[in-house]
């Protein structure tokens, strides 16, 4: 656990002020669940992501997706991706998913792209990253965004078929099945 060196107080309701710098870094909002720890005279916070919880099973469904579409696949939380298989999943695997994931997750519409058909093909990660095709999936459940499907391509000139979108829905939907 790092320093900070800044204190806050707590108010006569409980609460406690956590500053923005610290909410910038560690992309915390308006609205965002977190969990509570205690550790003897530690209190500790942590940005709560329900589909972490089921981490293995997204592991299992990434490497089912990537067997099936032959396409890198990626299962990400609203924060960082959570599991990935295929080639070039070290490219992605557990890093921080890019702004512009983040938006296409906010919208809650799905999102596919091709440069073979002058497309907008996004990075995946914060870090960027070189792919020619990708398939974006939103997880829903309940009405809030969980994280999404992606399947990716570096392939050149490679254009996603509709099964491999059909099966990037799928996949979303058994996961957000997982939390209804």
């Amino acid at each position: 656990m790092k320093a900070t060196g800044i204190v806050r107080r707590i108010d006569e309701l409980g609460r406690v002020v956590i500053p923005k710098e610290i909410r910038r870094t560690l992309r915390i909002r308006e609205g965002d669940p977190l969990e509570l720890f205690t550790d003897r005279d530690e209190l500790m916070l942590k940005k709560y992501s329900p589909i972490a919880s089921v981490e293995r099973f997204a592991e299992g469904t990434a490497r089912s997706l990537n067997e099936q579409s032959g396409y890198l696949a990626a299962i990400t939380d609203t924060d960082c991706v959570l599991a990935a298989s295929g080639a070039g999943k070290k490219a992605i695997a557990g890093k921080t998913v890019s702004e512009k994931l983040t938006e296409i997750m906010s919208s809650r519409r799905s999102y596919l792209a091709s440069r073979a058909e002058s497309g907008d093909v996004f990075p995946v990660t914060a870090e960027g990253e070189a792919f020619t095709a990708e398939i974006i999936v939103p997880i829903v459940a309940n009405g809030d965004c969980l994280g999404c499907v992606v399947l990716l391509s570096q392939e050149e000139g490679c254009v996603m078929e509709s099964f491999a979108v059909k099966l990037a829905r799928l996949t979303a939907d058994i996961i957000a099945g997982q939390f209804e």
